[in-house]
Order: C-alpha cells, then sequence, then structure tokens
C-alpha cells in the first residue's frame, strides 16, 4: 500500500487554512496521459532540455518567518528592535544566528544566509506568489489567481512531470501552499501532494502478484475513473492516473517509506514531523524528484514572539541541522539546494502585544549546497533591520539563482494565458557571491 502521511494544519492571520486542497478535481482540464507526457519529455530531450540531475528542496516558512530572531539577530540595535531570543555565533568568526538555532550555527559552514532580501507585497498569498514566481500580483489576497507559474511547475512543464526511470513526479510538495502552482502552465504541471483527497486516492491496495498484470492494474484505476465521474471530478483525472500508474509500477513508492531508511538514520532524524518530512524529501531526491516543497507553518506571529519561537524554532534547528548533516556525508551538496524562506519578513521594531507584523521591504533566507560557496552571510541590513543596507537582493534573483542550479535556461518562454510567448524570468541575475 502506498500511503502518504499529511502535514499538519495551521491558519495564518487572515483565516486561511492551509487545507488538504488537492483534490481530483483540481487537476483541471490540463491534465495529460502517460503517453503525452513521454511524448512530452522527447520533445524537451530533442530541444536540449534533457534531464538533468539536479534538485531542489524548499522549506517554506509560511505565515512570515522574523529576519531577526532568526538570520539577522541584530544585537547592536536598540532594545526593541534586537532579537527577543539573543544571539548564538556561529563556526564562522563574527557571524550570528537567531538564540534559538545553535544546531545551525555549528553547521554554518554548510549554510549561507542572505540578509538583504527584499520585496514590496506585505500579504500572505501576494507575498508567497512574488517569491515563489518571481513576480507581483496584487489581486492574489483579494481572491484573484496566480499569474504565474511557480518554480516548482516550471522544472515540472521543462522536465517532464515524472522521472523517466522510477516514475517520480517531478514535482512534490507536502501541504497547501496559497498561491503556488502552475497558473497558465497548466494542470498537469501541478505539484503532487500527498494531503487529503490525494492522499486517500493513492492508497490503492494492489498486492504483488497483480503488479505483473498491467490489465488488472489500468482495471483498477479505470474503476476508480468510473467512481470519480460520478462524483463530477472525471476533470483532469488523466494526470493524476499517470502519476499514480508510474509509481506504482516504478520504484518511487519506496522512497517515500521511511522503513525502507536504516534505523541510524532515521534515529538521527527522530519522530518529528517536520525531521521525518525532510527525511522523506532527501529520498525522495535520490529516487529522481526534480523539486520538493515542505511547508512549515505557524511563522505568522503577531504577538507573544518568544513563544511562538520556542514552539516552532527547535524543530526547524533539528531538522535542518539533521538534513544538512546528512546531505555532505551522503556527496549531494552539489545536487541538492535548499532553500528556507517564507513570504516576508516581521516589522523591525516589536509591537505591543510583543511579536512582529507582516514586513516586505526586509527578510532573510537560507541556501544550503547546489554546489554554491557556503559559510557566509549575503548582504547586509540598516541598523534596525528594516531595509537592505546593500543592494537588495530581489526574488528574481533567488529565480535566476534556482535557474542556474537547475540547468534551465533563463531565456525559457512559454505561452500564457493570452496565447502569447512570455519569459519566464526577465531581470533576476544569479546571486554573485554564492558563485
Amino acid at each position: 500500500m502506498l500511503n502518504l502521511l499529511a502535514s499538519q494544519m495551521h491558519r495564518d492571520c487572515e483565516g486561511v487554512s492551509r487545507r488538504n486542497f488537492l483534490q481530483i478535481g483540481t487537476l483541471g482540464l490540463g491534465g495529460l496521459t502517460l503517453p503525452q507526457l513521454l511524448t512530452a519529455r522527447s520533445e524537451a530531450a530533442e530541444q536540449g532540455r534533457g534531464f538533468q540531475d539536479t534538485s531542489v528542496v524548499w522549506l517554506w516558512l509560511s505565515g512570515g518567518p522574523t529576519h531577526i530572531e532568526t538570520f539577522d539577530p541584530k544585537m547592536t540595535a536598540p532594545s526593541e528592535y534586537r532579537s527577543l531570543s539573543g544571539e548564538v555565533a556561529t563556526t564562522v568568526p563574527g557571524i550570528t544566528l537567531g538564540g534559538h538555532f545553535p544546531k545551525l550555527a555549528q553547521q554554518f559552514n554548510k549554510l549561507a544566509v542572505l540578509r538583504s532580501f527584499a520585496h514590496t507585497n506585505s500579504g500572505h498569498g501576494g507575498g508567497t506568489h512574488y517569491v515563489m514566481t518571481g513576480y507581483d500580483n496584487r489581486m492574489i489576497d483579494n481572491g484573484g489567481l496566480p499569474s504565474r507559474p511557480s518554480m516548482g511547475s516550471i522544472v515540472s512543464r521543462v522536465r517532464g512531470a515524472n522521472h523517466p526511470k522510477t516514475g517520480m513526479p517531478a514535482y512534490v510538495r507536502t501541504g497547501n501552499i496559497q498561491a503556488d502552482g502552475p497558473a497558465f502552465l497548466g494542470a498537469g504541471y501541478a505539484p503532487f501532494d500527498p494531503n487529503g483527497q490525494a492522499r486517500r486516492n493513492m492508497n490503492l491496495e494492489v498486492k504483488g502478484d497483480r503488479l505483473d498484470n498491467r490489465r488488472e492494474l489500468l482495471g483498477s484505476l479505470d474503476r476508480f475513473r468510473r467512481d470519480a465521474d460520478q462524483s463530477g471530478l472525471m476533470d483532469g483525472l488523466d494526470n493524476f492516473e499517470s502519476q499514480a500508474f508510474n509509481m506504482l509500477v516504478g520504484s518511487a513508492t519506496e522512497a517515500f517509506d521511511l522503513a525502507k531508511e536504516d534505523e541510524r538514520t532515521r534515529n538521527q532524524y527522530g519522530k518529528d514531523q517536520l525531521a521525518q518530512q525532510m527525511l522523506t524529501a532527501r529520498r525522495l531526491v535520490e529516487a529522481g524528484c526534480s523539486f520538493v516543497t515542505i511547508n512549515y507553518g505557524g511563522w505568522d506571529m503577531h504577538g507573544n514572539l518568544k513563544r511562538s519561537m520556542d514552539q516552532r524554532a527547535p524543530a526547524l534547528d533539528h531538522a535542518v541541522a539533521t538534513f544538512l548533516e546528512d546531505m555532505w556525508y551522503r556527496g549531494l551538496d552539489r545536487k541538492v539546494l535548499l532553500v528556507i524562506s517564507g513570504e516576508f519578513g516581521r516589522t523591525p521594531r516589536v509591537n505591543r502585544g510583543g511579536g512582529r507584523d507582516h514586513w516586505a521591504p526586509l527578510s532573510t533566507l537560507a541556501l544550503a549546497g547546489g554546489g554554491f560557496r557556503m559559510g557566509q552571510a549575503i548582504g547586509e541590513s540598516m541598523p534596525k533591520a528594516d531595509v537592505p543596507k546593500t543592494t537588495p537582493i530581489r526574488p528574481q534573483d533567488l529565480m535566476a539563482t534556482i535557474f542556474q542550479h537547475l540547468g534551465i535556461d533563463r531565456k525559457l518562454q512559454f505561452v500564457n494565458q493570452a496565447g502569447r510567448p512570455v519569459y519566464l524570468l526577465e531581470e533576476g541575475r544569479v546571486i554573485k557571491e554564492l558563485v
């Protein structure tokens, strides 16, 4: 049985629930059949866009993590601005992290923090769209739809929705992330999401002796199709069916099964949900997944920030530090790029409730691996951590850096919903300090 575990639910300040959202029907009219996926993959290879063995794991801290209590503690600032959790020295002289991250501080030679990341949208959905796609969209937080594809969907479109050998989906996401998705690329390039209905639908019990009989398996899927049709969920089933078929007959299913991991490594990660998701992500990229997004929410800390950090930060510190150690030990530090970010930072001055509010003019994010230069803090903020002091690093710069790691042409164009070819990246430049 293939049984993919869902993540916990959280609500941000606008009441948006990161609910189980990938229903069969949401795959829409753009679903691709298995033959069409194979054709798309062949066409990509003919156009010089063949599969490259690099991956991205994006740890998304939804809600907007405080940049001051995480990667830019600013202990020289006045008390109402500096980190409420103090700071901890890293292995690199002169660089500190927020006091909740002692394990990451000891792994800092494997990490690069960006202290001058900035954009202009302080809405949860709008900020998410901006960071994940490189483009602003002011309508997202007023009920609008994403106008640009997220980077995971771009990778799925370029490389094909499944790995050609293992059947692993190119883009896997754990937990719903507002404003993340394929947009005009079509629903065939939506992330494979193990939450909610997708999880239940993938619990297809097929005995080993039946796997050799493809007709039996296809018959099961066909019955599943008819049931979905009766429920009005027929649209887009082809893409889901293809992913399910590829996974069940390929080796991808084993990557999701942590029981296949050696006991020593499982013990290192521990039983915390985030740590297990990070371990699963490592197994997924080893099995050929190109882009994994993990949503670890709960960072919308408008009040009592210190207590909230006490609750959320230790699991993050342990999971990421363990992942970094594991990644370097296995020689994956060039293959895999880890990105840690949220939709924006928090206000530099602590509010009356002991928290911080939304703040897009400055945030921090962290990168690890990808063959880039680690062990450094890139960029600098002003003394009160309100805006960048050095040249701002923008969402499209992050996008260009990810494109370079994945081997995606920065001049790549696709046709949008208006039928016009558009560049997916127009202004961004690779972050020069990393190369």
